[in-house]
Formats: structure tokens, sequence, C-alpha cells
């Protein structure tokens, strides 16, 4: 169980951080507690927070219900002290160790991980003491979720606007990580390719990115450098993570050839067609008798290019979806694409395959086949990362 302490301040924005609550209560594994300035109870009720999160919500360090030091006691045990919104005011107190109200108190008592979204006027947060406070924070340590730009409650469009929840979730981990990765590069594949036949019609497959994804967020929380290379997906784009899109085989394979020797860790969890029209037609097939003869040819195999082309600090992980010989065909995989590790699953197994939340999996490497239990694939997104790291200080 993580203890979350969250804290609002006088900002329009804190309306969005009840809803932010509301999210994080439905999570089995985090314990919050809120506290909130005497300016913030103007904009959302204690209570309105009380009833989300059936706990008292703290705002006064003299009030007599208290047993104890409470701004010590509440941060004493948190894995992570968080101001969403933060004031231009409170964060120029956080940032000069001021201690007046029991937010900032509790905040300078607080030795675990922080994490400050600002959430003000545009002009606020662009004068030169915001500018130096920010910065002073970020010195000691602190992750700022570096507010949007949008319209604002004041009329004015510009930058200022509290963060959406997803990002804020991921930089809620990211602050909560040790970063073993940090200095590392990592490109990851995900979803689908799809090869044209003609203007309207392709064949693809079944994957849906989301192994890939959550290897690209895992990777990300773990410090590193991440692109992500995505097909064809209804997933909407990570926050925080380069980005690039791609569509069929032969597409895929001018990007790794371009961008691939930068990279410390290559983890190919898209599902790329092996084949592709011979020959993609400039207008419409028409339906013509009862069959269809479409010739195609092999496209580029682009993980033994990879393997081909490894360099030195190099890590290649492939992925193997099997409907048979799961174990046989991915160890034939490894050796004959010069990879560094396989990740099997077979599609006939119940949790793993296309589209699910969870996996599966069976990690082979050519000293070793780690047959794993089911989870979800952010728990095997981290496990995967896990032996590539392994793998590079044993191998590189």
């Amino acid at each position: 169980m993580k203890k979350i302490v969250i804290g609002i301040t006088a900002s329009i924005a804190a309306f969005k951080t009840v809803q932010f609550i509301s999210n994080l209560t439905k999570e089995k594994d985090l314990d919050l507690e809120v506290i909130m300035t005497p300016s913030a109870t103007k904009f959302v009720t204690p209570v309105t927070i009380q009833a989300l999160t059936k706990k008292k919500v703290y705002v006064d360090v003299f009030d007599d219900d208290y047993d104890s030091i409470k701004h010590i006691d509440l941060v004493k045990d948190a894995s992570l002290f968080m101001i969403v919104p933060a004031s231009a005011n409170t964060i120029a107190k956080c940032a000069n160790g001021l201690a007046d109200n029991m937010l900032t108190a509790a905040y300078l008592a607080a030795t675990c991980p922080k994490l400050i979204a600002p959430s003000m006027n545009t002009h606020m947060l662009e004068a030169p003491a915001t500018k130096r406070n920010l910065k002073t924070l970020e010195e000691d340590g602190v992750v700022i979720a570096s507010p949007d730009v949008g319209l604002l409650a004041c009329g004015v469009t510009g930058k200022g606007k509290l963060v959406d929840y997803e990002t804020l979730r991921l930089m809620m981990d990211y602050a909560m990580s040790d970063h073993p990765l940090k200095g590392k590069k990592v490109l990851v594949t995900a979803g689908p390719t799809q090869e044209s036949m003609d203007p309207v019609r392709f064949i693809s497959n079944h994957s849906t990115g989301k192994m890939g994804y959550a290897i690209a967020k895992a990777a990300f929380i773990l410090g590193a450098d991440v692109h992500l290379l995505s097909g064809p997906v209804a997933l909407p784009q990570p926050p925080l993570i380069s980005f690039e899109s791609f569509t069929s085989a032969l597409e895929l394979y001018e990007i790794m050839q371009k961008e691939s020797p930068f990279f410390d860790y290559i983890i190919m969890s898209a599902a790329i067609g092996d084949y592709r029209a011979d020959h993609i037609e400039d207008e419409k097939i028409k339906k013509k008798g009862d069959t269809l003869t479409i010739t195609f040819k092999k496209n580029p195999d682009i993980l033994a290019y990879l393997g081909a082309h490894k360099k030195d600090h190099q890590v290649i992980c492939g992925f193997a979806m099997e409907t048979q010989n799961l174990l046989e065909n991915a160890s034939e995989k490894l050796s004959k694409k010069n990879a560094d590790m396989i990740v099997a699953n077979s599609l006939k197994t119940k949790g793993a395959g296309f589209g699910t939340n969870t996996n599966v999996a069976t990690l082979i490497t050519k000293e070793k086949v780690e047959p794993l239990d089911i989870m979800s694939k952010e728990e095997l997104g981290f496990l995967i990362l896990k032996k590539c790291k392994e793998l590079e200080e044993t191998t590189c």
C-alpha cells in the first residue's frame, strides 16, 4: 500500500483535483491523505473531498481534533507528497522553506519524493520570481508537472492550465521511481502493420498495441529516454513520451534503419506483417467471380536486420506470438535473429493474446527459459526492462 499525501491550494483548477482524487480512490493499493490551504477551501470544500476519501481533510495546524503533531505524522511514512494544483504563493513558500500553514509545514517535514503541478494565470507563471522558485524546486529534486497551454479561467489563452489526469498519473509513478534506467535510450515498437492492397483494403492483424504502450510507459517511469514507434491503434498517444507512427512494415523498416543505432534497448513488440501485396492497385478492386487471387511477397525481416547490425552496447528483445510449439519456435527465433531475448506467448493461453490487459509470457534468453505467471501488461513491461538491464550488465 502506497501512502499518497495530496495538497490542494487556492487555484480555480482545484475542482479538477476532486475528479483526480475520485479516480485515485478506485486504485486499491493507494492510501490517500489530503491537506488543504485555508484559501483552497474557498474553491472546494473539505466535505467534498472527505466524501471521496472517507477520511478527515486537514486544514488547520492547530485543529483541536488532532491527537498528535499531525503535519509530522501525516508524511513520515508517505510514498509521495504532491500538490495539485499548486498556486504561485504556495510554490514560493515551498521553494523558500516557509511553513505557515498545515500544507507547507507538512511539505517541509516530508522526506518522500515530491511532485508539484502548478496552475495559474500565464503572467503569474512566467513571472521571474515564479520561474526562479520552480527552478529551485527542481534543483531540490521535486518533479514539476509543467502546466499545459489552454484557455484559462481569467480568459487568457496561454500556459498555466493544470495537466490532465493521464499525465499526472504517469508522473506520480515517475516521481516514486528511483530511475534505474536513467541515461538509457529505449526504442519500443507497438501495434500492427497495415499492408495495402488497393486504396480501400489492407491486410493486418489483431494487435492492439497495449503491450508495447505498457513497455514504453514503464521505461519512462524507470527514467529512460523513450521513443515509441506505433502502428495504427485505437490507444491515445501516451503523454511525455517521444512518439512516431508508422503504417506498413516497409515504413517501419526504413525508420529502424535510420534510428536503431542510437538506442541501448530495442524492444520489438509490434506485430509486423510478414508479407505485403506484390502490387497495390491504383483503383478499388471490384468484385468479380467467387474467388480473388492476390500475390504477396515477403517483407524485410526487421528483427533479423537489428540482430545483424547490433551494436556492442545494445540489447535486442523480440516477441513471438505462437499458436503451437511455443518454446521451440521462440527459441529458434532467438537464435536465427541474433536477439538477446524473446518474449514468447501463446494465442491459445487464457489471459494472453491480443487485446487483453494481461499476458502470460515466457522470457527466453541464450542462458535461460523463464516461464511467468499471468500478470498485467504493465507488470510484464517492468519485468522485460529489468531483464534487459540484467542482459546489458552481463553481456554488453
